[in-house]
């Protein structure tokens, strides 16, 4: 299953919403097992993140706040705040679509998740989607 293609079907959801387009997938042994848009404008929340609204849902799927075993396929880089819940919730891996060129926690700006002072890592793989960049690029095109 393309994981990443699916991140961008939530992504084009919150297009719809008029969101910002970041969409998020949370895959355990190759199964999805929460997905999730941005959600900020539509709930008036700074932290209905696609990234965070994924981690709450698969935390509940399994039970346990520890994500140790899942990965997580997100269409633009994580920002500071959900960087720093994907470290806190142990998720294995970060696959990701886009550089965040303003706010790119993941080592674009600055890296939370292989930071030497902190006490955990996250393995990061970056990988660029056309689409993902595309969609944001019209987005904020669409914006100004």
């Amino acid at each position: 299953m393309d994981f990443m293609g699916e991140a961008i079907k939530e992504a084009q959801l919150a297009a719809k919403l008029k969101e910002v387009p970041v969409g998020a997938v949370i895959v355990h042994k190759d199964k999805i097992i929460a997905r999730a848009h941005n959600l900020k404008e539509t709930l008036k929340d700074p932290t209905a993140h696609a990234e965070l609204i994924a981690i709450r849902k698969a935390c509940s799927f399994m039970g346990n706040w520890r994500l140790n075993d899942c990965e997580l396929y997100v269409t633009l880089e994580p920002c500071a705040m959900c960087a720093s819940a994907i470290a806190q919730c142990r998720l294995k891996r970060v696959y990701i679509g886009a550089h965040d060129m303003t706010g790119g926690a993941c080592g674009t700006v600055i890296d939370i998740l292989n930071n030497d002072y902190l006490n955990y890592t996250v393995d990061i793989k970056w990988q660029y989607n056309e689409e993902c960049s595309i969609m944001l690029k019209n987005f904020f095109k669409s914006r100004r």
